[in-house]
């Protein structure tokens, strides 16, 4: 791993402090490397994979967009820190349980998926990552979960157009054979 993302990998994992992975019970960090790894098999964007390695920090940390901002600064060319840090926002979801406790689950990645219709390119392709390494480890870890996680995954791909065309198509391939894998257990 090139020396940048390498400490932008140690600041991800300091950020996830002791999170575990739900299923695993990995070290967080692991899902962040996995997809900027899948990130880095189509693209050699620094903004993208720092982004990848970064994109669940603001949702799931104490960590501050100023905080992230201020360290990315310090690693990356300005323009490069501010569109890595802006694809981390586009990322970050906004229609949570917390903030939107009178929607359910089905409103609120409605809204989400909605919202994310109209985020970068760059974003839509990290998440199309993001899902393919969360369908993979869903799919085999919680098959109660699986089938309503994997159906807002297929809704999520269905309206999100705008990233890598490959990595779009291997996302729906993903969620496609976790859904067949589930309905014949």
């Amino acid at each position: 791993m090139e020396k940048f993302l390498e400490k932008i990998k140690d600041f991800a994992d300091k950020a996830h402090g002791d999170q575990l992975r739900k299923y695993k019970k990995d070290r967080y960090i692991v899902h962040p490397v996995r997809v900027m790894l899948i990130c880095k098999e189509y693209t050699e964007n620094r903004s993208v994979l720092a982004a990848a390695l970064l994109h669940d920090v603001l949702e799931d940390t104490p960590v501050s967009k100023e905080d992230i901002k201020s360290f990315l600064n310090q690693h990356m060319d300005p323009t490069e820190a501010i569109t890595a840090l802006n694809y981390v926002v586009e990322l970050t979801d906004v229609y949570t349980k917390e903030d939107y406790p009178r929607l359910n689950r089905k409103q609120r990645k409605a809204r989400e998926v909605e919202r994310l219709t109209s985020i970068s390119a760059e974003g839509q392709t990290i998440k199309y990552a993001d899902i393919i390494d969360n369908a993979q480890e869903i799919a085999e870890s919680d098959h109660s979960f699986a089938p309503v996680y994997l159906s807002e995954c297929k809704i999520i791909l269905e309206s999100l157009l705008r990233g890598d065309r490959e990595l779009h198509a291997r996302a729906v391939q993903t969620v496609e054979e976790g859904l067949k894998k589930l309905k014949h257990n």
